[in-house]
């Protein structure tokens, strides 16, 4: 079975480079995708929005044989959840690493934007939890490799039209918040948490990461994929 992995903001289709191989080993294609934009001036990417990543994806859900896995880290995974409202029918999970489903209308986040795209902001942005796990040569190994995102894409607005995506089982793999905290820490954005209560299939898996766990723990990320992936098979 193909496993499209979608990657989060300032990231390529290298950041799943460590989590493949366990998905290779379990017998299963992993087709890692670099997002239209990334890392491109600002003349180049001014017009791309998340629309065009959503399309992007659906176009290598289609190029597919037969149904596939959709994985979707961050910011991917409003990607992935719009893929999987445009084709519901082929797509037997959808895997959000260390995210949650977005609601119709949900934006992923607000960067500073600089030369019109936005840059990486750098580790000591984001929260300590988040970034806890990752020692300092990881570090600056991936943000060498950070790409710029185009403007537009963390602020566009996802649009959601077909009720399927809901038939869509979805499994979260959460960093550092079991399913207690997760389900609580969604509580508090209302319509988040009705679209993810509309879901007839969800489950909610703890890694014990942060927010990167393709980069820090590559190995535990690549095991819980196929797991997961697995139960979709059943």
């Amino acid at each position: 079975m193909d496993v499209i992995l979608i990657p989060g903001l300032w990231l390529d289709a290298s950041s799943w480079d460590d989590v493949l191989p366990p998905l290779r080993a379990a017998g299963l294609t992993p087709r890692p995708l670099t997002m239209p934009g990334a890392g491109a001036a600002a003349v180049d990417s001014a017009d791309i929005g998340i629309a065009d990543w959503v399309a992007a994806t659906v176009a290598e859900v289609d190029a597919a044989d037969g149904p596939v896995i959709i994985v979707g880290h961050s910011g991917g995974g409003n990607v992935a959840w719009g893929a999987a409202d445009a084709r519901a029918d082929k797509i037997a999970r959808v895997i959000l690493v260390d995210t949650a489903v977005p609601h119709d209308g949900g934006t992923i986040s607000e960067f500073p934007v600089v030369d019109g795209v936005v840059p990486f902001p750098g580790w000591d942005f984001f929260d300590d939890e988040d970034v806890a796990d990752l020692d300092v040569a990881t570090r600056e190994r991936t943000a060498r490799r950070a790409r710029s995102v185009p403007a537009r894409v963390p602020t566009d607005a996802i649009a959601l039209h077909d009720r399927r995506r809901y038939g869509v089982p979805v499994t979260v793999l959460s960093g550092s918040l079991d399913e207690q905290r997760f389900r609580a820490f969604l509580a508090r954005w209302e319509p988040y948490a009705e679209e993810f209560e509309a879901i007839t299939d969800t489950e909610i898996v703890h890694l014990g990461t942060g927010h990167w766990p393709q980069f820090s723990q590559p190995a535990r990320l690549g095991t819980a994929i196929v797991s997961a992936v697995t139960r979709a098979g059943r």
